[in-house]
């Protein structure tokens, strides 16, 4: 067998080949969803990602006879003492590809000064993360990957262990709410608490009301990076098409913002049949599906309330609160799944609200794993 070469990316031809790269080694999965190219380019571009203002990346790609067999990107984030990332990860069935891939990132991360690895992070932790290491039956949600069964073994030869589980939770609009939540539902709401939706007129102003809930709640998790503005103008931007005010909720304590939950469309069931491209006529379709409400499925993608009001009872409510509306919003759209993802391992309110939503237990778990660099 020829030998591997990994070589950095360069130039537009190395970075489509990159892209696309898990298209060729995933097209026997009846599950897996080709990511759009375009959305792919800008999001890995240091120019449009403003990310890239706080994170360094190479982005490697692995050669065996004039072929890419795999990839792999290296990240060191300026907010993340020690630790530097991979993610960006696919690689054919054979343990000789994921060596070199990880030799070449953790060679990358260690000119960087990182003393250790964790990963996947696509490209942050604010980002796609994980790799999943079960529920490989189902195809997966928007912003959440799908990985070929054989890569956990593969990372995890090269000394990786496992740092965090995520998990996703699947709820049934058709089910009812056990019997605990629908008492918290059923008691009357406090009227100093209003549940609304976004206003679409003030769009920017209602998007850094959610980021600022979202960088308070989250702030002690584990992993945690804040979200910066550029970021937030920038993730505003990129999901305008997407948002739907009637997905997205605000409750209001005495008329202050206290916490908040998004809602998307699962864009992946709109774009399977695609292959990754939107042109020259896929745009039109995605138009025409998104505003037709032709989607079955959803995601609570994001969830949080304020610390200060995080132990109460009515803290403990406010996500149910916003669950309880997005359902009540499927069904009148025809949404019959509703993903609530991902949870970490470690955050046991959310998880036990997953359960108690999804007959116990989660449908998808995903693993960050870690390793010290010598």
């Amino acid at each position: 067998m020829s030998q591997i070469d990994v070589r950095p990316v360069e130039g537009k031809r190395d970075l489509d080949r990159f892209i696309t790269l898990p298209n060729r080694l995933q097209a026997a999965d009846p599950h897996y969803v080709a990511p759009l190219t375009m959305e792919r380019r800008e999001s890995l571009s240091s120019a449009k990602n403003p990310l890239f203002k706080h994170v360094q990346a190479q982005f490697f790609l692995a050669w065996r006879g004039g072929v890419p067999v795999g990839r792999i990107s290296a990240q060191s984030d300026d907010r993340v003492a020690d630790c530097g990332h991979f993610g960006l990860l696919a690689g054919e069935d054979d343990p000789e590809v994921f060596r070199a891939l990880f030799a070449a990132a953790e060679g990358w991360l260690k000119a960087k000064g990182r003393t250790e690895a964790r990963g996947p992070f696509n490209l942050s932790i604010n980002e796609e993360c994980g790799l999943l290491i079960d529920g490989f039956d189902t195809p997966p949600m928007l912003f959440m990957p799908h990985d070929a069964p054989y890569v956990a073994a593969r990372v995890e030869e090269q000394g990786y262990a496992k740092a965090m589980d995520l998990f996703a939770y699947l709820h049934l609009t058709s089910d009812p709410f056990p019997k605990a939540i629908e008492r918290i539902i059923e008691r009357p709401r406090p009227p100093e608490v209003v549940v609304r939706h976004l206003d679409w007129k003030r769009y920017d102003e209602e998007i850094a009301t959610v980021i600022d809930i979202f960088n308070d709640a989250w702030s002690e998790n584990w992993g945690f990076v804040p979200f910066s503005p550029e970021e937030l103008d920038h993730l505003a931007k990129s999901l305008k098409l997407l948002i739907d005010e009637r997905l997205l909720w605000i409750v209001e304590v005495s008329g202050r913002a206290a916490a908040f939950g998004v809602g998307l469309p699962n864009l992946n069931e709109m774009i399977a049949d695609f292959d990754g491209k939107l042109l020259p006529f896929n745009w039109a379709k995605l138009v025409w599906r998104l505003k037709r409400v032709t989607y079955t499925s959803g995601r609570v993608a994001l969830m949080g309330v304020r610390k200060e009001c995080a132990r109460s009872f009515l803290g403990r409510a406010m996500p149910i609160y916003i669950f309880d509306e997005f359902r009540k919003e499927g069904r009148r759209r025809g949404i019959e799944r509703v993903e609530m993802s991902w949870v970490l391992e470690s955050n046991l309110p959310m998880r036990h609200m997953g359960e108690a939503l999804s007959n116990g237990s989660a449908y998808k778990t995903y693993r960050i794993y870690r390793k010290a660099l010598a």
